[in-house]
């Protein structure tokens, strides 16, 4: 994981100081990417304890279209409290865009309609059907329905790619908290891409990181530093049940060998 590492140090000695939504204050570079090959192993940050727990109920309720706390998150993890209302809802944040998309059209008679598409359906068809498709691409970034979400997506569309029985995924993330986010989107987004490979009987390869606004808020500066001293230890591995993407459940999902460093509090800025 030397390559998250880099990126801590880039930002901390390039990022230009920018003020932000939460008044917190950040330091920040526009622009960076990323490349984890995950035949060398799986990239869980191990310079510091990361929670795969947690990572696997939030991807696993992103792919059942979920949208509330109350099904299938809280109380096994909090991640998304902070922002949901007092009901539990969030809004149609990435589940619903990944599996529920809108598309309004009109009926013969000129009355509004409303289907859903099945991104993720779709992208796993795609893949199969035609493999040297440029267009494998699933987007949480629904300019309609952003005045709707809880929150905007930060990690807002990824595309996969075919090549020698190899599939490879690379994320776009528009906003990037380094300290606390992105060591939870390097693995979530890891095991998606394993996942995908899994229901394409293909090989995961290659999960590349694109960011836009990569950022260190101001109260994590400590917590960073404390974090380059450390030395970063071998990568661990994850097998994951051969069953439909859809039946998977927590227990289908293994974490083997997991060596880290010190867990480090890095608050919350909402």
């Amino acid at each position: 994981m030397r390559q998250y590492l880099d990126l801590l140090e880039f930002v901390l000695k390039n990022g230009d100081q920018k003020t932000d939504r939460t008044g917190t204050g950040t330091r920040s570079v526009f622009g960076y990417q990323n490349r984890y090959d995950l035949r060398d192993g799986f990239p869980l940050v191990t310079t510091k304890k990361i929670y795969f727990d947690s990572l696997v109920r939030e991807l696993i309720w992103f792919l059942r279209g979920a949208t509330n706390i109350y099904d299938g998150l809280n109380p096994q993890t909090k991640i998304w409290d902070a922002w949901a209302d007092k009901d539990g809802e969030l809004g149609p944040v990435y589940g619903y865009q990944w599996r529920k998309w809108e598309k309004h059209g009109v009926d013969a008679s000129g009355n509004p309609t409303v289907a859903h598409v099945d991104q993720i359906t779709e992208l796993i068809n795609g893949i199969k059907s035609n493999p040297d498709s440029r267009r494998h691409i699933v987007s949480a970034w629904n300019v309609a329905d952003i005045d709707r979400m809880a929150l905007p997506p930060c990690h807002t569309f990824f595309q996969c790619n075919v090549n020698d029985g190899h599939l490879d995924l690379q994320l776009y993330q528009r906003s990037a908290d380094i300290a606390l986010g992105v060591p939870f989107n390097i693995a979530s987004y890891a095991l998606l891409l394993m996942i995908l490979a899994n229901e394409c009987d293909l090989i995961p390869r290659h999960f590349v990181h694109t960011f836009g606004d990569a950022h260190i808020y101001d109260n994590h500066f400590d917590g960073i530093k404390e974090q380059l001293t450390r030395t970063p230890l071998p990568l661990p591995n994850v097998t994951i049940a051969k069953k439909p993407i859809f039946e998977l459940e927590f227990e289908d999902f293994k974490l083997n060998d997991y060596q880290h460093g010190d867990f480090i509090k890095f608050p919350i800025a909402v």
